[in-house]
């Protein structure tokens, strides 16, 4: 019974490696839905402070605050996409060593797309249950590489 555990665990590491990737992509999306939120607020101020009511400025008054808050929001920006971009090299690079075509493309669709496994089954003509199949076989044969076990 250990050693389905360890493999369990090793097997969790894995897949959470594996979706860093997806992680990174929503943080993008988040964060530029976060500028967007932004500038949209500081383009069409409706109300000030809490009674409700527009207020004589327009929205006019300090921008410093606006702009810090903007310039940072900007460097999380670009560091997240390239993280991303990182990730996505390293996963890609990790995907492409397998030797089985069928759990490339499992593991591929799965954690860097981001499809669920009927989706999979579907794109790749097999049923669901031979995608899972699949990707437990994918799993097995998977390396995390040596510098990110490290950093664990």
């Amino acid at each position: 019974m250990e050693k389905a555990e360890i493999i369990k665990t090793e097997n969790e590491k894995k897949k959470e490696y594996l979706r860093s990737y997806r992680t990174h992509v929503r943080r993008v999306q988040r964060i530029t839905a976060e500028i967007e939120e932004l500038r949209a607020m500081k383009m069409y101020p409706s109300v000030k402070d809490n009674d409700g009511m527009p207020h004589g400025s327009g929205g006019q008054g300090d921008l410093s605050g606006y702009a810090a808050d903007l310039d940072q929001m900007i460097h999380d920006l670009i560091e997240e996409r390239y993280l991303r971009i990182r990730t996505y090299q390293q996963i890609a690079r990790q995907i492409k060593k397998l030797r089985s075509e069928n759990e490339k493309d499992v593991l591929f669709y799965r954690y860097i797309k981001g499809l669920d496994g009927w989706e999979i089954a579907e794109k790749m003509g097999y049923s669901e249950r031979q995608v899972h199949r699949f990707h437990g076989k994918a799993l097995a044969h998977f390396e995390i590489p040596k510098d990110v076990i490290e950093c664990q």
